[in-house]
């Protein structure tokens, strides 16, 4: 077990924090290493396995997230923009994979992500969803396909439960619809996914390197011949120093 990759759930304790703890357990693919809630919480403390009705596991419900990110390989957080930017920052020391959830954060908060995204990958998305994402190439396709006879609205309902809106799924669909209008294309998506991608190759390559120990180094080890295919996608198809601008 202890080589699985180790998750943290941010805001552990909520509806999607406990879905993702469950899922997290249950799926026998990874180790729960962490459970993070705010300061002043009455979850502080308690094991995060009886809380979400598993039975005790081991892991405590923290409120200071760097003890639980250095011993992660990814954190998964679904909470609030001005706290989703403190994790970004501890799981870039860390550098554990950081997949964000968190709506309704502002172009400028956004943007406050990048400093982050250059020493750790960051994996963001209004709406995490196969379904949703596919809508989204859809309707990118869609508004290539349209003149400037029309018009592309978002229309949607919320539940009395909706903390954000306009939702990061309309926000999503939006920003689809848009990029004919602002004579943009994927292609800065497209760079932003080739980096990410080498990068996390990489940094597993050398993790598998580092269990193998000298061994991993010799030429007809799969480590070895991993390392070098890692390499080679950090230069190939545009350097990851130049997509980084």
């Amino acid at each position: 077990m202890s080589d699985l990759p180790g998750i943290v759930i941010t805001g552990a304790t909520g509806r999607m924090g406990q879905m993702l703890v469950k899922t997290v357990v249950q799926s026998g693919k990874a180790r729960l290493v962490g459970a993070i809630e705010r300061e002043g919480s009455e979850a502080i403390g308690q094991d995060i396995g009886t809380l979400c009705g598993l039975g005790p596991l081991g892991v405590l419900v923290e409120s200071d997230p760097l003890p639980s990110f250095a011993r992660a390989q990814a954190v998964i957080d679904f909470t609030a923009p001005a706290a989703t930017l403190e994790f970004a920052a501890l799981a870039a020391q860390a550098r554990a994979v950081h997949v964000i959830g968190t709506t309704g954060m502002t172009e400028a908060e956004i943007e406050q992500l990048a400093p982050a995204a250059l020493h750790a990958v960051i994996i963001r998305a209004g709406n995490m969803s196969l379904g949703v994402n596919l809508l989204t190439q859809l309707t990118k396709k869609v508004a290539a396909a349209l003149d400037e006879d029309y018009d592309i609205e978002v229309i949607e309902a919320h539940h009395n439960q909706k903390v954000d809106a306009p939702s990061g799924t309309a926000l999503m669909l939006g920003e689809a619809a848009s990029l004919k209008d602002r004579g943009q294309s994927d292609k800065r998506h497209a760079a932003m996914t080739k980096l990410a991608i080498s990068e996390a190759f990489v940094a597993s390559s050398m993790d598998a390197l580092r269990i193998r120990g000298g061994a991993g180094y010799l030429a007809d080890s799969p480590a070895e011949t991993d390392l070098r295919d890692a390499l080679g996608g950090v230069i190939y198809s545009g350097t990851s120093d130049i997509q980084r601008i």
